[in-house]
């Protein structure tokens, strides 16, 4: 919106006139998670003509539009406003112009708050705010009424309506409550990305369906052949069960030096194994057995009868206000090599897309460090730092100092994540001194960096509170990791970036499967995807351009075109292994059925 139709639209529901409450109730079709919403039912109040809208399901997919404004001068307000887009979607209805979320607002209010007695739900927020609100067993028992699916009967009907007003009802006193505390403008565009996840949500991942299904079904015989298979270079599982002794020993073997607790025990924790394995490719097959093992759970995938994954990409809720959905029932939450599984359909492309070093260059563009701008405008800013620490002659390339560039790369990395010596020295296999001499390096190439760092951490301390450029905030707690909160503003304005792209995006019809922490991946006709790459690569960097006053991040792009798969290359050859075996397995049944 321009700034003229964002402040009109903020009087309008400063003064509450033209506002609409709504709420819908839905299901998945055919009750199946994965597939696009089935609407029950919906309420509308509009506060300014005392209007209420009871509609139930036959009527609505009637409407060729919602019965209420959805114009520059109306504002729909939600809880969790984005399910309600979900519904506009599937109902056929244009999208409105201005949405207010409540639940972003007092997400955004209450971010970092140690403790919420009832959470962040719309029950939640109205007992924050010393609010009335429905009884928590009579909202399970209409969700479960909504969730069965119909034939409804009119005892049912009428239920599930006055369940869907209640929540109606109690967004006006809600909205009475938060008002004074809302940052108008900015509420209005994080209310805006509610229509990019809907459109996010409603699109979904391509899936191969078929290999799917066949991991699913041989998946407990599968893993067995994979501990047999990969443990053959490691000798560290025994009856199935990892065992600590063996694989300290297959450490000292290796001659590979690994963490330990204080106590004097191997640390075998996730992260661990993550940087360790970055260390030494070596562990990376290792590593993907214990995540197939330890909590893989292939069924909790959402995949819709249709072959796409779709689920709740959960907006807003990491401490950052990035995106967190669910690390089991999203394909980009599972293990790396699981995202073999997404293939386009034929005829179609995909492509993921990234910015490039983007929390370096958010960095580099908020502390206005000329070292740390120069480093990202020259295209590869890690080999650019050892150049400017002197590490490297000036003429040096990636492919002349591999180990030169990945020593800087993970000192800068190490920065980004709030990694000490220890950590990084673990991470490259190098003595802690030599981590410590590359992390002072850092403080002394990008001074200006470090002495914005460390103006805004006092700062923040100081008032116990610090904001993105875009009004994200963060209540500071006494015992909040200082690396954390150094390293918030990358975090949380790369989240408002992403939040402007996908906004840009949708706005130009591209049609994107899922964000993907700093990445995008979209999709479209085979013969158009390069054209699409290119509008989607322009919106990426005009989103870095507003947020950044100007300063431009690159992106980088992957086209995948049918019948290819997503691949990452840490991951293929895990992929590729798990074929071979379910292949042996499925041909071992032909066999079997065949005698």
């Amino acid at each position: 919106s321009t700034r003229k139709e964002s402040s009109a639209a903020s009087d309008v529901y400063k003064r509450q006139r033209d506002c609409i409450t709504l709420d819908f109730e839905f299901r998945p079709l055919e009750g199946r998670e994965g597939n696009l919403p089935e609407v029950i039912c919906m309420v509308a109040h509009e506060i300014g003509t005392g209007k209420c809208h009871r509609i139930f399901q036959e009527e609505l997919y009637q409407l060729k539009a919602p019965p209420f404004p959805v114009d520059k001068t109306a504002v729909i307000v939600a809880y969790y406003a984005s399910a309600e887009m979900s519904c506009f979607k599937a109902l056929g209805w244009p999208m409105p112009h201005n949405v207010l979320d409540l639940y972003a607002e007092f997400r955004n209010k209450t971010n970092g708050l140690p403790y919420l007695p009832c959470g962040r739900s719309l029950l939640g927020a109205m007992k924050f705010f010393g609010l009335d609100s429905i009884a928590p067993e009579q909202k399970d028992e209409m969700r479960a009424l909504a969730l069965r699916g119909g034939p409804y009967n009119y005892h049912e009907r009428s239920s599930l309506l006055d369940y869907c007003q209640s929540d109606v009802d109690a967004l006006l006193p809600l909205l009475n409550a938060m008002l004074p505390g809302i940052d108008q403008p900015r509420a209005l565009l994080r209310g805006q990305y509610n229509i990019a996840v809907a459109a996010m949500e409603n699109t979904g991942t391509p899936i191969d369906i078929h290999t799917y299904a066949d991991l699913c079904h041989f998946w407990d015989r599968i893993k067995s052949e994979l501990v047999l298979e990969v443990d053959a270079a490691y000798g560290v599982y025994q009856g199935g069960v990892f065992k600590s002794d063996l694989f300290e020993k297959y450490l000292g073997l290796a001659n590979i030096p690994w963490p330990r607790t204080t106590t004097g025990k191997l640390k075998l924790d996730e992260d661990t194994f993550k940087d360790m394995s970055k260390a030494h490719p070596s562990l990376l097959p290792l590593r993907n057995l214990r995540d197939c093992l330890a909590k893989l759970r292939l069924s909790d995938l959402y995949v819709g009868s249709d072959g796409r994954n779709r689920c709740m990409l959960s907006q807003f809720s990491s401490i950052t206000g990035r995106n967190q959905p669910s690390t089991t029932k999203f394909v980009f939450g599972l293990s790396k090599w699981l995202r073999g599984l997404i293939q386009p359909r034929p005829g179609m492309a995909i492509a993921y897309i990234d910015w490039s070093q983007q929390e370096f260059g958010i960095a580099a563009a908020l502390s206005q460090d000329k070292n740390m701008l120069a480093a990202y405008l020259s295209g590869d800013p890690y080999l650019a730092f050892a150049k400017q620490a002197g590490a490297v002659p000036q003429v040096a390339t990636k492919h002349s100092h591999p180990d030169e560039r990945n020593q800087y790369k993970q000192c800068v990395l190490a920065t980004q994540y709030g990694m000490g010596a220890e950590s990084l020295a673990e991470r490259l296999g190098v003595p802690e001194l030599r981590a410590k001499q590359l992390l002072d390096m850092h403080k002394k190439v990008y001074r200006t960096f470090w002495d914005w760092s460390d103006n805004l951490y006092n700062t923040t301390v100081a008032f116990n509170q610090v904001a993105t450029l875009f009004g994200w905030q963060l209540n500071v707690q006494p015992d909040l990791n200082p690396r954390s909160l150094r390293n918030f503003p990358m975090q949380a304005n790369a989240a408002e970036m992403l939040r402007l792209a996908c906004i840009l995006m949708c706005d130009k019809g591209i049609n994107i499967c899922a964000p993907v922490h700093d990445a995008l991946l979209i999709e479209a006709p085979e013969d158009q995807i390069d054209d699409a790459v290119l509008v989607a690569q322009g919106c990426m960097e005009e989103a870095s351009a507003i947020l950044l006053d100007g300063f431009k991040l690159a992106s980088d792009a992957k086209i995948i075109r049918s019948p290819e798969r997503f691949h990452e290359d840490s991951g293929q050859h895990f992929w590729d292994r798990v074929m071979d075996i379910l292949e042996r397995i499925k041909s071992n049944e032909k066999l079997n059925a065949g005698c």
